[in-house]
């Protein structure tokens, strides 16, 4: 992490916040629990600050068996109590179920035969990253059209905290948008 290099205003001066601006956020991701992962705790997020939910990250991972979507998704009541109890994470009722349902719904798309979760995402941007061209911060979207019809079909799909703007962010989380400055060190066109 160098001082020295010119990036993205938001991470602040919060040392984990840099190194998330610096090496996740905006790098194309394709590993699907990861992606699993990734949309949890943007789904996390709604109402709070990413960084609230960047700090707890590593008590997501533990209390949700590190990412094992298989085994998220046959969570029952005494799992949630354990969720709700857990100081490691948001512990929000509806989030928590639907992390959950995201687990179910994630296994449906990746026993269907028809291809992965990544395909299922990055068929939204044609699998190749979108390189926006902002000089501020204000310039950038909470929403687009494609964050609309990722959103619409991940809820067709069973998903839930998946709205556009959640999804928008999960987009620039994963790669799929490149919405760092132009003045940025990290941006990648």
């Amino acid at each position: 992490m160098s001082k020295n290099r010119q990036r993205c205003t938001w991470p602040g001066d919060d040392a984990r916040m840099i190194v998330y601006h610096d090496e996740v956020w905006g790098v194309p991701e394709h590993d699907d629990r990861k992606l699993f992962a990734k949309l949890v705790l943007d789904g996390a997020q709604a109402g709070l600050s990413w960084k609230t939910i960047l700090h707890r990250s590593d008590g997501y991972r533990k209390a949700f068996d590190n990412w094992n979507v298989e085994k998220i998704a046959r969570y029952g009541p005494k799992d949630v109590q354990r969720l709700l109890n857990d100081p490691g994470i948001i512990r929000n009722r509806a989030k928590v179920a639907s992390a959950i349902k995201n687990a179910q719904a994630w296994l449906q798309i990746m026993e269907s035969g028809k291809g992965s979760f990544d395909d299922f995402l990055w068929k939204h941007v044609d699998h190749s990253t979108i390189v926006n061209h902002w000089t501020e911060l204000k310039q950038l979207p909470a929403s687009t059209g494609i964050s609309d019809a990722l959103s619409k079909d991940l809820k067709k799909a069973g998903f839930s905290f998946v709205g556009s703007t959640i999804v928008y962010a999960f987009m620039q989380a994963i790669g799929m948008v490149d919405d760092h400055l132009v003045t940025c060190w990290r941006r990648t066109g």
